[in-house]
């Protein structure tokens, strides 16, 4: 017997078992009249086994009810039994529903807007490309590498909600077959589109990755996901997100490289995703491949952070300023409320 909240499947076998009681018949003795085997019969009136046409037809015989009957309960159990997981299923989704950023996700055209809760676990099931949401909870499904500023239950969710648009977003991008060797190749040239304007750098890294089998995907934040960028294998390819809108120039490319550093680390594809560890790493390659530590640890010892300072290491460096002022933020050598006016925000149409 299975139960819901509103449905009771019942299995053909506790009519069987009635029409034993009624008989006052052991079910050895039926096992026997049936030419079964006991546990077959234990497990057809426990409904832990299908009621089958050939069962029927014996029942018809034994117990002198046609097996028209018999074929019809079992269907009738069936049918009962699937709407039953339906509705159970259903209601567990209902919980995972309310975890996820639906508004913001209908606001964005990502689903469709609707105040139900059916109906929005129906769009999410198919968004996901899920039966159940709770197959959201498996690695094989989650395997992405990924900057994020916290960690809550909420943004979990939300952060794979907006993986899930890059992953459908990147199947409209052509990329040549995954190369890493290339990519790494291609980091200086990267490294000097910092001087560009997103309108500039923008076409060119997208061509240069998806040469490297690399699909760049930029994507609107999602409130509560605290998710700066991702990086996962995508069937053939590599997809690479990032949160865009009101970034800092400083904040963009740190991120990018940070899912730079994932990639070449070998970071993605693992099933429990990344670790502290390997944040910490990406952070460093990302840190040290934007100003090397050495030349930068030359230049803080000069203890000069002026402007025109600034903007001159900048300019040998051959990246935007933006990106010292942030370095030299982080690492506490100057207040994070000073020499902001030298950063770039960058507002790249998604």
């Amino acid at each position: 017997m299975a139960r819901s909240r509103s449905l009771i499947a019942t299995p053909p076998g506790a009519t069987i078992k009635e029409q034993l009681v009624d008989r006052g018949m052991s079910q050895k003795e039926f096992a026997v009249r049936m030419d079964m085997s006991e546990k077959h019969i234990s497990k057809l009136i426990n409904g832990e086994v299908q009621l089958t046409a050939d069962v029927a037809v014996r029942l018809e015989m034994v117990l002198g009810i046609p097996a028209k009957f018999w074929n019809n309960l079992e269907a009738i159990y069936r049918e009962k039994l699937i709407r039953v997981e339906v509705e159970n299923a259903m209601e567990a989704d209902e919980v995972l529903a309310r975890l996820l950023p639906y508004h913001e996700m209908a606001k964005f055209g990502w689903v469709s807007e609707t105040k139900e809760l059916k109906e929005k676990v129906t769009n999410l099931r198919k968004y996901f490309e899920v039966v159940d949401l709770s197959l959201l909870e498996n690695t094989q499904i989650t395997r992405i590498a990924c900057r994020r500023l916290a960690v809550t239950e909420k943004s979990d969710f939300a952060l794979l909600a907006w993986v899930q648009k890059a992953k459908i977003e990147a199947r409209n991008i052509v990329t040549s077959p995954i190369n890493i060797k290339e990519l790494i190749k291609n980091m200086p040239k990267i490294r000097k589109m910092t001087v560009l304007t997103p309108e500039e750098f923008c076409p060119q890294i997208k061509s240069i990755l998806a040469d490297c089998g690399i699909a760049l995907v930029f994507l609107p934040h999602l409130k509560g996901s605290f998710l700066q960028g991702a990086s996962f294998f995508d069937g053939n390819k590599i997809v690479l997100g990032l949160t865009v809108r009101g970034k800092d120039a400083d904040k963009f490319w740190f991120s990018l490289f940070h899912e730079f550093a994932h990639i070449i680390l070998g970071h993605i594809g693992n099933a429990n995703g990344t670790t502290e560890k390997d944040e910490a790493a990406a952070d460093a390659w990302s840190r040290d491949s934007l100003i090397p530590s050495d030349v930068f640890e030359e230049y803080r010892n000069n203890n000069d952070f002026s402007p025109k300072s600034v903007c001159s290491f900048a300019k040998q460096q051959g990246i935007a300023p933006g990106i010292v002022v942030g370095r030299l933020q982080n690492d506490g050598n100057i207040k994070h409320s000073m020499l902001n006016e030298l950063k770039e925000q960058y507002e790249i149409v998604v």
